[in-house]
């Protein structure tokens, strides 16, 4: 397949930054970030490489969840701005070459929202089989809620209807009932409104969630026999709105199970998933100095459909979940990077930033953003990532990696004018804060990570075997080293990530290779290493090192 017939597939070679737009950058001063705020820092993020912009929620909320307990489906977040101001926003990252995708987040309501203000009113409200609910009082049930911290049920009672309804995450976030045809004509209408504003898809929120039919009687379930078919569905429906959108699903399972969501070797479900397996081994990987287990976690990796990726990150926006780990391997990543319970979080996850979890050790920094953009897949970028942010443990729960974007070392941060005292969030303090760690500084700085960075999103851009290769393990006996290599079409590049703090030499073998060949260095100007007759060759690296290899043959020509 030539890179001319693949332009309806932007999403494979893309390089998605997610924001929040409350805490990016505030244009009018009262404390909150903006999309008027955002507009303007849209130069910034073009300058960086982004081709793509994921908002996490903007909509009217209830705002006891940072946004994703949402009451309109169809608006903007008066406090950000309005929907002109959305729309300016789209209309800038598009001039800029930037699509924009937004979150769907249709498992749940906020229990402000008027079609559960009406379901709770009466059980014989128009509304009330948009929920699920139950007559008789639930078992328990605490050992399946999301948030241990804050419920003990996934049930709650209702004083005025005298009834229990679902919720799967907070009281205050009512299930929808997927399994009602007309919720499902709902989300439909509010994805096809947001697709005529012009954005380019979805990121999914806890699609597992969204499809569970938990507390639905036969009959209902009779009307939705197939979760799955509903999946395809919107995919489908995706498809005929906008010919190129994409769905990228939040879906935390092993990936066995993740395969069935892109809808097997069909590819016509998710358009993407994150690799939350990959990621949670790298972060075993780093604690251990031992490459094995990010190995044995992208060997069993299913291949999937050329329709689908996957999604390739080091720090989301949400809790840093280690959830598929064991108890002991999680204990053991929990030592090396969350030691004071106030960096855990729910006894399965971090609620840090990389930076701060390596120590500030630029070394380690650079070779793990390294390795997530050199693995096959889509790298996603969590903003304040680029610059190397770290976290604020003095914020309550997952919303300690969500601060400020830091932009200069000016008060505040360069965020916001208003007080301190009326930010939407307090910046973060000490060594990672404003005053060490800014945009306006590290731009004229040519060692700084966020220079580093754009060299990373350039070569990643330049090499479109990175987001369409299927993965392959290099053999090789340094345990602390991975070694893998991408091909496609006529482009081979071959990637070496020392994950521990010794310097190494690496001895590999390349298939269909000769002394005819070199491999040429992508990230350093360190010149070549040469291949002998039976493509063998070694690659040095220092403590932490990496390197990017392309394999060109010595006319010059790119291989075939």
């Amino acid at each position: 397949m030539r890179i001319s017939d693949t332009s309806d597939l932007w999403w494979k070679t893309a390089v998605i930054y997610c924001l929040d737009v409350q805490t990016y950058m505030d244009w009018d001063d009262d404390g909150m970030g903006d999309f008027t705020g955002l507009a303007e820092r849209l130069d910034y993020l073009s300058e960086l490489g982004v081709t793509c912009l994921w908002l996490m929620p903007f909509y009217p909320t209830a705002d006891r969840d940072d946004g994703y307990d949402i009451t309109d489906y169809y608006g903007v977040d008066p406090r950000l701005g309005s929907a002109g101001d959305f729309v300016e926003v789209v209309r800038t990252a598009r001039d800029r070459g930037m699509r924009v995708i937004i979150d769907l987040v249709v498992n749940h309501t906020s229990d402000r929202h008027p079609w559960f203000r009406s379901a709770r009113s009466s059980r014989t409200s128009p509304f009330r089989d948009f929920y699920v609910w139950r007559a008789d009082e639930p078992p328990d049930t605490s050992k399946q809620v999301v948030f241990p911290d804050q419920e003990d049920s996934i049930w709650e009672y209702d004083e005025k209807t005298r009834e229990w309804y679902l919720h799967r995450f907070y009281r205050t976030q009512p299930d929808l009932n997927i399994t009602n045809p007309k919720v499902r004509d709902e989300i439909a209408k509010a994805m096809g409104f947001w697709l005529e504003l012009g954005i380019s898809g979805f990121r999914v929120d806890a699609v597992p969630f969204m499809l569970e039919t938990t507390g639905v009687d036969d009959q209902e379930m009779a009307r939705f026999p197939d979760p799955h078919h509903y999946l395809r569905s919107l995919r489908s429906f995706l498809g005929r709105r906008t010919g190129d959108g994409i769905l990228l699903g939040e879906v935390n399972l092993p990936h066995k199970d993740q395969k069935s969501f892109f809808g097997g070797t069909e590819g016509d479900e998710l358009t993407m998933q994150f690799d939350f397996i990959g990621m949670q081994n790298l972060y075993l990987a780093l604690a251990r100095q031992d490459a094995r287990p990010l190995v044995r976690a992208l060997r069993k990796r299913p291949v999937i459909s050329s329709d689908s990726q996957w999604a390739t990150f080091v720090r989301n926006h949400d809790e840093l979940t280690l959830d598929k780990l064991t108890d002991r391997e999680r204990g053991e990543v929990f030592a090396a990077f969350g030691p004071d319970p106030r960096m855990q979080l729910y006894g399965r996850g971090l609620r840090r930033r990389l930076p701060t979890m390596l120590d500030g050790d630029p070394r380690r920094i650079r070779m793990a953003y390294s390795l997530m953009f050199s693995l096959p897949g889509t790298p996603v970028l969590f903003y304040g990532e680029e610059i190397g942010m770290g976290e604020n443990l003095d914020i309550d729960g997952r919303l300690a990696v969500r601060t400020p974007m830091q932009w200069s070392d000016q008060p505040n941060g360069g965020f916001s004018n208003a007080a301190a005292n009326r930010l939407r969030r307090p910046v973060v303090t000490g060594a990672f804060g404003p005053g060490h760690v800014n945009v306006a500084e590290q731009r004229t700085d040519p060692d700084s990570l966020l220079t580093f960075i754009c060299l990373l999103i350039r070569r990643y851009r330049e090499s479109p075997e990175l987001g369409w290769a299927d993965l392959q393990i290099l053999d090789q006996p340094v345990r602390q080293v991975l070694a893998h290599e991408c091909a496609w079409d006529d482009r081979r590049i071959v990637a070496v990530h020392n994950l521990g703090p010794d310097a190494c030499t690496v001895p590999l073998t390349l298939e269909r290779c000769s002394r005819d060949d070199h491999l040429l260095d992508l990230l350093e100007d360190a010149g070549h290493i040469d291949l002998d007759d039976e493509g063998r060759c070694e690659v040095a690296l220092e403590g932490y090192g990496y390197r990017w290899l392309r394999l060109m043959p010595r006319n010059g020509r790119r291989l075939a």
